[in-house]
């Protein structure tokens, strides 16, 4: 039988024990368990298990309450579980494995000032989640926000996502959308009596390749955009003229911009062309000027950057509720098979939130 998950002891090897626990978006069972456990042996938090869920709370009756959220599963594993440990030339140790940047040293992070904070400033939700890396209708954090909404009510939430323990504030919204050109077939050789749909998608591709992105400050921070062409299909055929060419075109647009703006705002720009929205995101303004994110940015310290990227955090701004991403880890290295996490992040962001805590 493992070992339970020791909140109290060195919190680096709280990360190790989190990474030798697999837990693959849909496997998350054996994790939430332990995390389960684990917090439910500390008096001053209510523990609530919802599925794969687990939810800790203090009820201090203090006149603020915060939310600190991050999810507990993986993108699949790549021969990088159990957890290893290595020290770069500067002699600083770095963990390696599966999920040690994307997102169990931010976990670990929350699940150790969750057990040694009986008494923070203000009332804390820790919230760990489940699904967060597969689709948008699987999300535990999604499906709290639609069927326990009042869980999430706080002041602020901090998403343990990784930033390199600095504070990444809001983040961009997403945009799938579909150009689908019409030709007419015709046989290879007699090329002239049809139309290429595949050389008409040259004009798109030239549009796109020419487009210069927006640098947009939103409260603060500076979100850069970006409309790019990700993938493209057409023909059936070595002897056919194509008769249909499909382009797929995603846009990371700024926060200062709903969906329905950001839609506009591509149409305009791929002017003539047939456009199809296939998935959208709202992204989330940072929201630095609430009381709230203010006070955490002092206590932290350092200056937020804007996230580049899509994250939980929307659904906190779509509630109303001012949200900051903060973690450990390097967010370039997510998914990477060679992912790892330096264990100097893991302690500085334990100690920034008990500062802020406390």
């Amino acid at each position: 039988m493992s070992a339970p998950l020791d909140l109290g002891g060195d919190v680096v090897e709280l990360l190790r024990a989190l990474i030798d626990i697999e837990s693959v978006s849909g496997h998350e069972t054996e994790i939430a368990d332990r995390v389960a456990e684990a917090l439910g042996g500390y008096g001053h938090l209510e523990v609530v298990r919802d599925g794969n869920v687990v939810i800790a709370r203090t009820e201090l009756g203090r006149s603020e309450r915060v939310v600190i959220a991050g999810h507990l599963d993986t993108v699949p594993i790549a021969g990088n579980v159990p957890s290893w440990m290595t020290h770069d030339s500067a002699g600083r140790e770095i963990i390696w494995g599966r999920g040690a940047c994307d997102m169990k040293g931010g976990v670990a992070v929350q699940l150790s000032v969750a057990a040694s904070l009986a008494r923070p400033r203000c009332d804390v939700t820790w919230v760990f989640y489940d699904n967060e890396e597969v689709e948008e209708y699987r999300n535990g954090l999604a499906r709290i926000a639609r069927e326990h909404p009042d869980y999430l009510n706080c002041a602020l939430a901090v998403l343990c996502e990784p930033t390199n323990a600095r504070i990444e504030g809001g983040c961009q919204g997403s945009m799938q959308l579909q150009l689908e050109l019409r030709g007419v077939a015709a046989h290879s050789a007699r090329s002239w009596m049809g139309r290429n749909a595949i050389h008409d998608a040259g004009g798109v591709l030239q549009l796109l390749g020419s487009y210069q992105p927006q640098q947009i400050e939103v409260d603060g921070l500076t979100y850069q955009e970006g409309l790019n062409a990700i993938m493209i299909s057409g023909g059936i055929a070595g002897n056919v003229i194509p008769d249909r060419c499909v382009i797929e075109v995603n846009y990371r647009f700024a926060p200062d911009k709903s969906p329905a703006e950001a839609e506009a705002y591509v149409r305009t720009v791929l002017d003539g062309y047939p456009i199809r929205v296939t998935d959208v995101a709202a992204g989330a303004r940072p929201g630095l000027d609430q009381p709230a994110a203010a006070e955490f940015l002092r206590a932290v310290g350092g200056e937020a950057s804007a996230k580049l990227g899509w994250t939980d955090v929307a659904r906190f701004s779509a509630m109303g509720i001012p949200a900051v991403n903060f973690g450990p880890g390097d967010p370039r290295k997510a998914h990477a098979d060679d992912e790892f996490c330096p264990a100097e992040d893991v302690v500085a962001c334990r100690d920034a939130l008990i500062r802020w805590l406390r």
